[in-house]
């Protein structure tokens, strides 16, 4: 039901990110159930496919949060958009970012980086379940929203490409010490993810991030 992230993170940051078995987490019997997990309430956002990030406690519209508190859990909400969580490599700031297509273009990834006030080469990041570049077909906007990264596309049809998310991020992280994950894809992984494109669901998975007291 939790997917563990598999990056060389500092023991004492904590992570994962949640599938279709834990349930949706919008329900608030599934918030209860997630909340146990955790070591102090997570820091709900409002998601907006921006770029605004913002320091914990702080919350509003965002699309990423940054913790450098232990026990301050960051948290983002996902249903095809690409969680990204980060940590230095001490594991004294993590973050979440909420990286959709309109976000990733917009810059939240960077705007994260720059918010943290690490340098780039202290910095892990981990790419949790997005939709895959199979199956994420996009059109004219989207291609010219990311004509800088070429590699990441595929034509279809006319006007029409397969986008790697993923790639796109592996490129916008490059620098940093690791950046592991971008193996997954909550469109055609049916029994395992909720899908917003496959299924126009409202259900939402997440994925969090923390660091324990020394």
């Amino acid at each position: 039901m939790l997917i563990r992230p598999d990056w060389p993170a500092p023991p004492s940051v904590r992570a994962f990110a949640t599938t279709r078995a834990f349930g949706d987490v919008a329900a608030a019997e599934t918030k209860a159930k997630l909340r146990a997990l955790l070591p102090s309430e997570p820091a709900w956002i409002k998601q907006v496919h921006g770029k605004r990030v913002v320091e914990l406690p702080q919350g509003g519209e965002a699309d990423a949060a940054i913790a450098r508190a232990p026990a301050s859990v960051c948290i983002v909400q996902m249903a095809d958009c690409m969680p990204v969580l980060f940590t230095d490599e001490a594991g004294t700031t993590v973050a979440a970012a909420h990286a959709g297509w309109r976000g990733l273009s917009g810059g939240v990834l960077e705007a994260t980086i720059e918010t943290m006030r690490v340098p780039r080469r202290r910095l892990l990041a981990w790419l949790g379940p997005a939709i895959g570049p199979r199956v994420y077909e996009v059109g004219e906007d989207v291609h010219l929203a990311f004509s800088n990264y070429p590699h990441a596309f595929m034509p279809t049809r006319p006007g029409h490409w397969l986008l790697d998310l993923y790639a796109v991020a592996r490129a916008k992280l490059e620098g940093l010490k690791a950046v592991a994950g971008g193996d997954f894809c909550t469109y055609t992984e049916a029994e395992r993810f909720f899908s917003y494109r496959r299924d126009k669901t409202s259900a939402r998975m997440a994925a969090v991030v923390w660091s324990e007291p020394p």
